[in-house]
């Protein structure tokens, strides 16, 4: 058999991608839940940072008021991005003809115009904002909806028994592999380095149509743990053997993971993440996770630790990210998913990031001119919440 031969072979008999269910790395994040995008100390008074979301770029600045607002980063006139521009009290001036947008998109003036003059009857598009829990939040989908949509709860943060350590990460993959990564605790041999042997058995596993939640054991079975590991899970510098119960849980389109040690009442650490796309394909995004960390009963410990546990949980998150970058790699050179996938609980948890997502591309999170507007865009009509995305302007505008 010659070498050509063997590989078609090979190929031949390669099983393809389950063609009764979508391609999960085809499907979109829901634009219909509040997202970060920036941290908010990077939006200072009377600055503009450019962000994006699917590949909606986005300007976030903040006015002299201090609110944050967020418009579509794109003068109406010449198409140039607002974040190159200039804030100016509660309005944002594009840098090349000084147009201002007021914080909900609608153009406050032309300085060239006179009030008679004819002038274009949309802006661009605002984005409903929040700030919290150290992030800006904001609403890509369906603004009517924003605000029966609430922030996510995270009762720990800001409490006297938790200290919060922030995360904000570009991930050159698929969000969903990020997802898979966390809930699949089966991965511990990539993190052999750092915390030696570990045992993951699954206790348990829940799902909806909205989530997947899973209980681990997880039993330390020997070789060296990294000191930061220990100071994490409460154990002190040394550790100790005791074997710690680890939830994870996708509510989408989040994640949170607690830890509670052998013998504790509450969790020595809780995680809440989320992954933004970036890019219109959706192939890269951005984590923003929030690490809350029990506050030891001796006073100034955890900020002892905090440099220990800085450097471990770095390490780990580079380990996982060189794995799912990795992944997409795989998927980008194969032109598909090919995993086999053998796990029940990433199975279901396949199930519900494709049945709540939507199809990459779509118009759901955008508007359409000369046709149905959607999230409150008016093509060719006044437009509300002051929408003026793309083709839904006036094209002398």
């Amino acid at each position: 058999m010659t070498e050509i031969d063997a590989r078609s072979e090979r190929q031949a008999v390669r099983p393809a991608p389950d063609a009764n269910r979508p391609d999960l790395r085809r499907v979109g994040a829901h634009p219909d839940f509040w997202y970060p995008v920036a941290l908010s100390r990077r939006v200072r008074t009377g600055r503009v940072i450019a962000t994006s979301f699917a590949g909606e770029r986005i300007a976030l600045y903040r006015g002299r008021s201090g609110t944050v607002h967020a418009l579509e980063d794109r003068c109406a006139h010449r198409q140039v991005p607002l974040s190159m521009g200039v804030v100016d009290g509660e309005t944002l001036r594009c840098c090349y003809h000084a147009w201002a947008y007021r914080g909900d998109g609608r153009i406050s003036q032309i300085p060239y115009l006179s009030k008679g003059d004819g002038r274009p009857p949309r802006g661009v598009r605002g984005y409903p904002v929040r700030e919290a829990y150290g992030f800006v939040f904001v609403f890509p989908g369906d603004p009517q909806k924003a605000a029966v949509t609430g922030l996510p709860q995270l009762p720990a943060f800001g409490t006297q028994a938790y200290q919060t350590m922030t995360f904000s990460r570009t991930v050159r993959c698929h969000y969903s592999f990020m997802h898979e990564n966390l809930l699949d605790m089966n991965h511990q041999f990539l993190h052999r380095g750092v915390v030696g042997k570990l045992r993951p058995e699954l206790l348990d596993r829940r799902t909806d149509a909205r989530s997947v939640e899973a209980r681990y054991l997880f039993t330390h079975t020997g070789g060296k743990r990294n000191r930061g590991a220990n100071l994490l899970a409460g154990e002190g510098l040394g550790g100790r053997d005791s074997s710690d119960v680890m939830t994870i849980r996708t509510e989408y389109p989040y994640q949170t993971l607690d830890l509670v040690p052998e013998g504790a009442e509450r969790p020595a650490f809780r995680l809440w993440v989320a992954y933004v796309p970036e890019d219109a394909e959706q192939r890269s995004c951005h984590a923003y996770g929030l690490l809350m960390i029990e506050k030891p009963r001796i006073p100034g410990a955890l900020r002892l630790a905090w440099p220990f546990i800085r450097r471990f949980t770095e390490r780990v998150f580079a380990e996982d990210r060189t794995a799912v970058e990795a992944e997409q790699r795989a998927w980008d050179e194969q032109g598909g998913d090919r995993n086999h996938e053998v796990f029940p609980l990433i199975l279901d948890l396949r199930e519900v990031l494709r049945t709540n997502g939507v199809p990459i591309g779509s118009p759901a999170n955008g508007c359409v001119a000369n046709g149905s507007p959607l999230h409150g865009c008016a093509a060719n009509d006044s437009p509300a919440n002051g929408c003026g995305v793309g083709a839904c302007a006036d094209p002398d505008s």
